[in-house]
């Protein structure tokens, strides 16, 4: 079977693109696999991994003659990126990207690349870990993850098929939404509980007992604060990128634990014990129920 991407661009080879790297490569569905980035020693390690077959630094070299380009920068680097490319990109090539912001995202590329916005078809595979680099990637990252596509109305069908395709290759589960709608989700779903278990890291760590209070942390904090080990930049990048929708999702999650801290004080156990019940029933019906 021939493959379906000839020559597949990555800029950014690290967790998310390395994964969509292996993922194709594995799926006989790409040819050449062609990486960008700042870390030589990074690209030299995905070289030899063989998540990439060759790379450059620069990024109208690296998208030359490519049939997709994936973006897989940091939100903060999507503006530069769309910029170093829009001259040397084929004709021919459709653009994509991981990043968890859309509409900032749709915004860069309208800014300085308006001329792409027909072959940007945007996207956001909803997988990750706590880890970075190309070291940490893996073919099966996405298999049976959802993708989010947030096409937008200069995009034609043919060209969000490709992009739906080249995801489903991966074994991902694809769906579409709006650009806002996708922000607004992600906010509540991604974003909130990253900014929770930064937070409780941080105010734990500046407590003058942080030592014993992490040396007796249990499983439970473990987990729950596990994605704090994530890419600070990314999510401070994140953070400024969705602002419109986080910071409205981090107002109302305060007014509820302001609620909860005065029923503690309290000591009303029967609406304790009634929000306990609806968070254990809401979770066992919407996020069990979906595994």
């Amino acid at each position: 079977m021939s493959a379906s991407i000839g020559r597949l661009a990555i800029i950014g080879v690290g967790l998310i693109g390395g994964s969509l790297a292996r993922a194709l490569r594995s799926a006989g569905q790409v040819g050449e696999i062609v990486g960008c980035g700042r870390g030589k020693a990074n690209l030299d390690l995905a070289v030899e991994l063989g998540v990439i077959d060759r790379y450059s630094h620069d990024i109208s070299e690296a998208v030359r003659d490519a049939d997709v380009v994936f973006l897989a920068v940091p939100l903060g680097a999507m503006r530069g990126a769309f910029e170093a490319m829009r001259k040397a990109l084929p004709a021919h090539a459709l653009v994509t990207d991981g990043g968890s912001a859309k509409g900032s995202v749709v915004a860069d590329c309208r800014a300085v690349a308006p001329g792409l916005l027909p072959r940007f078809v945007p996207g956001h595979p909803i997988a990750g870990t706590e880890n970075n680099g190309v070291a940490a990637s893996f073919a099966e990252l996405y298999r049976n993850r959802r993708v989010i596509l947030t096409p937008l109305e200069e995009n034609s069908a043919p060209d969000v098929a490709r992009v739906r395709a080249m995801w489903e290759a991966c074994g991902a589960e694809v769906t579409e939404m709006s650009v806002k709608h996708h922000d607004e989700v992600l906010a509540a779903t991604s974003h909130l509980p990253h900014m929770l278990a930064f937070g409780l890291v941080d105010t734990l760590a500046r407590l003058k007992e942080n030592d014993e209070i992490f040396r007796y942390a249990a499983g439970g904090f473990r987990d729950f604060t596990r994605i704090a080990s994530s890419n600070p930049v990314m999510w401070r990048d994140i953070c400024i990128a969705n602002r419109e929708a986080l910071g409205p999702m981090l107002a109302a999650f305060a007014e509820e634990m302001v609620e909860l801290a005065t029923r503690i004080e309290s000591a009303d156990g029967d609406e304790l014990l009634a929000i306990f019940e609806r968070a254990k029933a809401a979770r066992d019906r919407y996020v069990d129920g979906l595994q």
